[in-house]
């Protein structure tokens, strides 16, 4: 007992050392923005990135980093007007700190492929010199200053890394935005819920310190790996959602401990036994998910997971230190400033103690309506398709979304994505072109091929189309050489993914890697399915464990995971068939793709079941509780869920608010992660907390809690076992037994 007193003993202390360090992860963390990656995407170890690299060392080449859509002012590109003003933009282009490269429409003696259909457009490509992010930073510097007319001609800006960094100054704004709208609603629900100003306030300060100390750890982690800067999202999203769910658990039980007559030292010391000893463990469950996301090597999933267990480690420790010792000063006064008053259902009297008897009445029925529901609404995610977000994941009138759409409709082949094939080691160069030659005219003749351009020329439909110029010397260096193979179909596509594979499938005079857009998807999809066993081994072994470890029973944890996974189901349907196929988009002001983001189900998945597991502890605890009071299955579902029904599904709400908040973003992936995040918690809120967990646990009867032999003696030796004592003469020890009619 003497162990827990230290959290009151030392109250004082331990709310000075929290602003000590608040105030010093505040210094650490507080430019952790500019520390973070914009990238982070791609696989490092994949065929594609490793051309990608080779194209970038020996040749200094590759993909464009900016495109430019020249628009004449009057009549054609031809004209000599326009002629002259694309000249001046290509040199002064060509002279800005930064670009290696700049070729265009004009520079390749009229190359047809660079010009529009109706001749009014025409095409400016460069690359730019740096890391990821100073690629970025410097596309966004030139987009601004290119963007509109010049002279005879009028200048749009797009391009992959144009794009990317219009996304990230978009999110960035949104985030601010979402940020404003989360905070005063969730305090104005918190103080809804409790009844009082001062119990609300408590989670929000949680919750801050939470961010507050992950925003410095990112900082510090950022400087050992690369971290993207969507982590701080999620950072947000999860820090308050999480610091909510904690603090409201415990507040709640503080406020029930003090209703049932405890003094103040008792009450803190009972809660932090109890509600305390739940967050760890809910902690250790969603930190265990999150922790599946190392498994994969795309540094964009990685961060997630780095941010995750930072901050799900923060709200735990925040929920079960420092608002305990707030609450040993607090005391009483934490209903202070009142707006209602509350009080704590007795056992099976409260509305969540009657739903749970009604569901244990007739569990058999409402558990087949309840999955086969859940299935249903997960049909949709049979025809899932991954891909990766272009321009079009951007609000309609974004500079480079609409210079994307000229790409795409006026232009017929897919210039700035073209699938790049990378011979890195031939021994003499020059006695070779005529196997570069004849390569390439095979690769012309490839289905879903516009044109390859290669050292000895270019060529379509296996014939050579133009000779060798001064633009094809770019394609060779002492020992190596590359081709690009320029698509006629949308190289981000299942057609685009055929490509790749019958160009890796085509006999080839030489050793050679495929790169470019179109491959980073093959390899990106290929990577993830690869170590998505893994990731779902891990998930499932390490949650098994902490709920074996925490309750003792085989059954608890199977039923959890099986649950847990249902429940997902309906989310995962919902993203096809609105956000793929398009359903409700102009609803939502969104662009549909036909394809989901590749990354994001992954993460969602690995967030929504953390999450999911988060309120199964909370409930699962509480049952337990019960169940070692009073030694009766029905009875400790029904006063389990009673006095956690509340608590679940208000947590579920608050969350839901502050993924919503986030859903109210104009970049289509983050609608997405916002809407399919509120709707996997309220699903499991109020759809398995509320009715299939009650019903499984009735048909199970006393199983709920069964172990083997072995397991039952590990468990009683080495298992997490403490609950509040029920001391004869506590508030709180009478036996109360429901009885479920038949």
């Amino acid at each position: 007992m003497g162990a827990r007193w230290w959290l009151y003993r030392f109250r004082w202390a331990l709310v000075s050392l929290t602003l000590v360090g608040a105030a010093a992860a505040g210094v650490v963390g507080r430019g952790v923005a500019e520390s973070l990656s914009s990238g982070g995407f791609e696989d490092p170890d994949a065929e594609s990135s490793r051309a990608a690299a080779l194209v970038a060392e020996e040749f200094g080449g590759g993909a464009p980093d900016l495109v430019l859509v020249v628009t004449a002012g009057a009549g054609s590109v031809d004209d000599p007007d326009a002629g002259a003003a694309a000249s001046a933009l290509q040199g002064r282009l060509a002279a800005e700190e930064g670009v290696v490269d700049v070729a265009s429409y004009w520079s390749l003696g009229g190359a047809p492929p660079l010009r529009s259909a109706d001749g009014s457009r025409a095409l400016v490509f460069a690359r730019l010199a740096g890391s990821q992010d100073q690629v970025l930073e410097r596309a966004g510097e030139l987009r601004a200053e290119y963007h509109g007319e010049a002279g005879a001609i009028t200048v749009g800006v797009g391009g992959e890394a144009a794009v990317f960094h219009e996304v990230n100054q978009v999110v960035e704004e949104d985030l601010v935005t979402a940020e404003r709208i989360a905070f005063p609603v969730t305090l104005v629900l918190l103080v809804l819920l409790f009844g009082s100003v001062v119990a609300a306030l408590l989670p929000l300060v949680i919750g801050g310190l939470a961010i507050l100390g992950t925003f410095a750890t990112l900082q510090i982690i950022a400087n050992l790996t690369e971290v993207s800067i969507f982590a701080l999202i999620f950072t947000t999203a999860m820090g308050l959602g999480l610091a909510i769910d904690y603090a409201l658990l415990v507040v709640s039980r503080f406020r029930e401990e003090l209703h049932a007559g405890h003094e103040v030292p008792s009450a803190v010391r009972r809660t932090v036994r109890t509600a305390g000893r739940t967050v760890v463990f809910s902690a250790g469950t969603v930190a265990a998910a999150l922790s599946a996301l190392l498994a994969f090597e795309q540094a964009f999933l990685r961060s997630f997971a780095y941010a995750g267990i930072a901050v799900v480690g923060l709200a735990a420790a925040g929920a079960v230190v420092v608002l305990p010792a707030v609450l040993a000063i607090v005391g009483r006064n934490v209903n202070r400033w009142a707006v209602r008053r509350t009080r704590p259902a007795a056992d099976g009297e409260g509305v969540w103690g009657r739903i749970a008897v009604a569901v244990m009445r007739r569990p058999i029925p409402i558990a087949t309506v309840a999955t086969v529901l859940l299935v249903l609404l997960g049909v949709p995610f049979l025809r899932v398709e991954l891909g990766f977000p272009d321009e079009r994941v951007l609000p309609a009138e974004a500079s480079t979304r609409q210079v994307g759409e000229i790409l795409r409709t006026e232009f017929g082949s897919a210039e700035s994505s073209s699938t790049t094939v990378v011979a890195p080691a031939l021994a003499d160069l020059t006695s070779r072109t005529g196997d570069v030659a004849s390569y390439a005219a095979a690769l012309s003749r490839l289905s879903g091929v516009g044109r390859v351009d290669a050292l000895t020329g270019s060529y379509a439909g296996g014939q050579q189309v133009v000779p060798p110029g001064p633009f094809s010397q770019r394609f060779a260096s002492d020992d190596a050489t590359y081709l690009t193979v320029v698509a006629s179909i949308e190289p981000i596509s299942l057609a685009g993914e055929q490509l790749v594979a019958d160009i890796r499938a085509l006999d080839a005079p030489f050793e050679v890697l495929v790169g470019g857009p179109s491959a980073e998807l093959v390899d990106g999809k290929s990577g993830l399915l690869d170590r998505l066993p893994l990731a779902l081994g891990l998930i499932a072994a390490i949650t098994f464990v902490v709920l074996f470890m925490s309750f003792g029973s085989i059954l608890v944890p199977l039923k959890a995971i099986v649950l847990n996974m249902l429940s997902l189901t309906a989310t995962f349907g919902a993203l096809v068939w609105v956000f793929q196929e398009g359903n409700l988009s102009e609803l939502l002001g969104f662009t549909a793709t036909g394809t989901l983001v590749m990354t994001m189900p992954v993460l969602m998945f690995i967030v929504a079941f953390g999450l999911s597991m988060d309120y199964e502890v909370f409930l699962l605890s509480r049952i337990k509780e019960e169940y070692d009071r009073t030694g009766d299955n029905i009875t400790s579902v029904a006063n389990g869920l009673e006095r956690t029904g509340r608590i679940v599904t208000a947590a579920a709400v608050l969350i839901s608010v502050v993924f919503a908040a986030f859903s109210t973003g104009r970049v289509s992936f983050m609608i997405m992660f916002g809407l399919g995040m509120m709707l996997a918690v309220l699903v499991d809120a109020f759809v398995i907390r509320v009715a299939l967990v009650p019903a499984f646990m009735r048909l199970a009867g006393q199983a709920n809690w069964w172990a083997p032999g072995p397991l039952r003696r590990f468990h009683d030796r080495f298992g997490f076992q403490e609950h509040v004592d029920h001391d004869e003469g506590t508030p709180g020890s009478e036996k109360v037994r429901v009885r479920v009619p038949s």
